[in-house]
């Protein structure tokens, strides 16, 4: 069965529940085939290079190799994030971009001091200068019309209802693994024999930055890994 028409999606709700609808039906590999395909204008994917960022980078590469990969490199990332973004970047012969704040590191502390110890409004604060800002910038100046993502539904709270295919103003967001559950996310690590981030083996389930990251271990549950609990999102996917 043909899915429902895109543009038909892009003008009505009931329409885009269609499309989802269908979507649903379809195993991952499809869905990226068929967004590949279908969805319009430059297309990108991103990546935080997280605990179980290998799964995406690879179901979405392996099917159109050079498809811009866009990392936000807030300068606090994890050693062992360079390094897996290295070794993923050869791996899987990414055509990786990154981008950086437009204010460096030294000077935002010296204008604001240690937004992440300032509460949800730091947090927040922070988030737009080193992640919102920086990936708004990557999306304008690649052109992206269609923006692949890895979230999932099993993920946080905050992600539980999520589609398959969103339409953010003029924009496409696709989240074609938006059904798997960590399981599945594992089962095709093995399948591949791809590596998790190398912190998960250190109890590391949600990875951003060094000082708003804990263990689960630390955190006691999977919601206070990110943001000493206070918040889980980082707003690049809440604010476009």
């Amino acid at each position: 069965m043909n899915p429902p028409d895109l543009v038909a999606a892009a003008e009505d709700l009931r329409a885009r529940a269609d499309l989802n609808a269908w979507l649903n039906r379809q195993s991952a590999q499809a869905r990226v085939a068929w967004a590949l395909e279908t969805l319009p204008g430059e297309q990108v994917l991103s990546s935080s290079f997280g605990a179980q960022a290998a799964a995406m980078l690879h179901l979405v590469t392996r099917q159109r190799g050079d498809i811009p990969v866009i990392l936000i490199d807030t300068g606090y990332l994890f050693a062992e994030t360079y390094r897996f973004v290295d070794t993923l970047s050869e791996r899987l012969a990414l055509n990786l971009k990154v981008f950086r704040p437009a204010i460096g590191i030294a000077w935002m502390e010296a204008r604001h001091g240690r937004l992440w110890e300032q509460g949800v409004d730091g947090i927040d604060r922070y988030n737009r200068l080193r992640k919102v800002e920086p990936m708004q910038r990557a999306l304008a100046e690649l052109g992206a019309r269609t923006w692949f993502t890895g979230l999932r539904r099993a993920q946080t709270r905050s992600r539980a209802a999520i589609d398959f295919l969103e339409l953010k103003g003029e924009r496409w967001k696709f989240h074609p693994i938006a059904d798997w559950s960590d399981r599945d996310v594992g089962a095709y690590l093995r399948r591949n024999q791809l590596p998790y981030h190398p912190l998960w083996d250190a109890g590391y389930v949600s990875i951003g930055d060094v000082h708003t990251t804990r263990s689960l271990i630390d955190a006691g549950d999977a919601e206070a890994t990110r943001f000493f609990g206070l918040k889980r999102e980082c707003g690049l996917h809440v604010e476009v």
